[in-house]
């Protein structure tokens, strides 16, 4: 199947990451179903698309409204080649600030639940043709815990658990689940970190080798490369190494009381 006969869904698309996925979608062609909570940038980004793109204002963790969403574009589009599950929230947390609680559970709830709840409903219909990706968006922040993002951190390392299970249950299905995890990427999410970001890379130049490694169908994908490597030494590291290195590192901003 070429670029071009593609349909992708693509959550969390408004900005960032996803909606540089839809600007690179759209310039290979495909028929774009793009969802996210703000529906008036929804709307704007379409309108500046150059392919067919349907748009749905729709919450991660409402399954219902993610349901039918998913159904109507089926009915329009037919079954998506590939459903990409990026609506995150990240923000910092303190376990010793109980005005913390909420958010805490919903950065468990978008970045993991909706992950779920994103890929449920494509689900049957992928098994019939025996053929999809099912693309998470992870990070490299779940590769170890970091302090002052504990909710964030739990999210990513859970998510990159859930992607593995769900990849092995779907073995000889025809379905690839590929595992995404990226660096520090120049979005409204990064820069309201007050901390140095190294190796940060464009949305654009984020978005071109995601979609390579979901075009190949790699099961586990670390960007930029010298993430990678970072990485691969972080999660190597004796936990009272570790502890000691990290004890006072910049913390993640917390979302002010409202």
């Amino acid at each position: 199947m070429t670029a071009t006969d593609q349909k992708v869904i693509i959550t969390g698309a408004s900005s960032g990451i996803g909606r540089a996925l839809a600007m690179e979608y759209a310039r290979r062609g495909a028929t774009l179903g793009l969802i996210a909570r703000r529906r008036e940038l929804l709307v704007q980004l379409a309108a500046s698309l150059p392919t067919r793109s349907h748009t749905y204002a729709v919450d991660v963790t409402d399954a219902h409204a993610l349901a039918a969403a998913a159904g109507d574009f089926t009915a329009r589009a037919g079954c998506p080649d590939i459903v990409i599950a990026n609506a995150g929230v990240s923000v910092g947390t303190l376990t010793g600030c109980s005005e913390d609680n909420a958010v805490f559970e919903e950065v468990i709830r978008v970045n993991l639940t909706g992950m779920m709840l994103t890929f449920q409903p494509f689900l049957d219909a992928m098994k019939r043709q025996r053929n999809g990706v099912l693309v998470g968006i992870a990070s490299v922040a779940g590769f170890r815990g970091l302090p002052g993002a504990a909710a964030y951190s739990a999210s990513k390392a859970a998510a990159i658990s859930y992607l593995e299970s769900l990849r092995v249950e779907l073995h000889a299905s025809g379905i690839s689940v590929v595992t995404i995890c990226p660096g520090y990427v120049a979005t409204p999410l990064t820069a309201k970190n007050p901390y140095r970001m190294p190796f940060i890379l464009e949305p654009a130049a984020a978005a071109s080798k995601i979609a390579a490694a979901i075009a190949a169908r790699k099961r586990f994908y670390v960007l930029p490369w010298q993430m990678a490597l970072v990485g691969w030494v972080l999660r190597g590291l004796p936990r009272p190494l570790y502890d000691w290195l990290f004890a006072n590192a910049p913390h993640k901003p917390r979302r002010p009381p409202a």
